[in-house]
């Protein structure tokens, strides 16, 4: 299957630099290009493509409210926030806005090819750099709440899985602290995705923290 992607970036030498890589490689393809947000919300409304390569500083619309336009719905693309800032409020805001992934344009050119494959097979991807500042970040936040809310539909168990991937435990690592299988570490994984309406993991992060499941310090709430 060819994973069809669009461009979005307002600096045309980006955007030809990216399709050539893009062009180079077998099984991604380039299936539009946009210089504006809302040029990339068109685009990827009319060609309805896997995955959006979104830059953050654009003229008019900016890559967080396309973002979140192009991720209203069900069944739309995903999109891979591409900037040369990492700003940590930034971070935070595409995230919530819906993307999937959040790379620094300085990354090497075969790690933007893998995180398109990545976030194109449903899973999210985050620079190394960005991941733990993330995490503080969510961690600052005040909680909405002074006590966790309830999860409707989760059970303790899946509750004990969303406190630590909100820890930002990977999925074996979650496994050794439960002291079960990995395998049974995804299922839980998947039916957190689908109870909290979720996209991926990044998801599952923010909402574990806005549920006031993980205090500041990175201990269970």
């Amino acid at each position: 299957m060819i994973i069809r992607v669009v461009l979005a970036d307002d600096q045309p030498l980006v955007r030809a630099g990216l399709r050539v890589l893009i062009t180079d490689t077998p099984g991604i393809d380039v299936a539009g290009e946009a210089a504006t947000g809302a040029e990339a919300v068109r685009l990827a409304r009319d060609i309805r493509p896997d995955v959006v390569l979104m830059d953050i500083r654009m003229p008019g619309m900016d890559g967080i409210e396309a973002t979140r336009m192009i991720t209203a719905g069900e069944d739309v693309p995903r999109v891979i926030v591409l900037t040369t800032f990492d700003d940590d409020d930034d971070v935070y805001a595409a995230l919530r806005a819906g993307a999937s992934g959040f790379l620094v344009k300085d990354m090497a050119l075969e790690d933007i090819l893998t995180a398109i494959r990545v976030v194109a097979a449903g899973d999210a991807l985050i620079a190394p750099s960005i991941t733990r500042r993330l995490i503080e970040e969510l961690a600052s936040r005040p909680r909405p709440s002074p006590r966790p809310p309830a999860l409707p539909g989760v059970t303790e168990r899946e509750r004990e899985v969303l406190t630590l991937i909100g820890q930002g435990m990977s999925n074996a690592e979650i496994a050794a602290r439960l002291v079960i299988s990995t395998a049974t570490v995804k299922a839980h994984v998947a039916r957190l995705l689908a109870k909290l309406g979720a996209r991926d993991r990044v998801q599952l992060v923010i909402a574990a923290y806005e549920a006031g499941l993980v205090s500041p310090s990175g201990d269970q709430g």
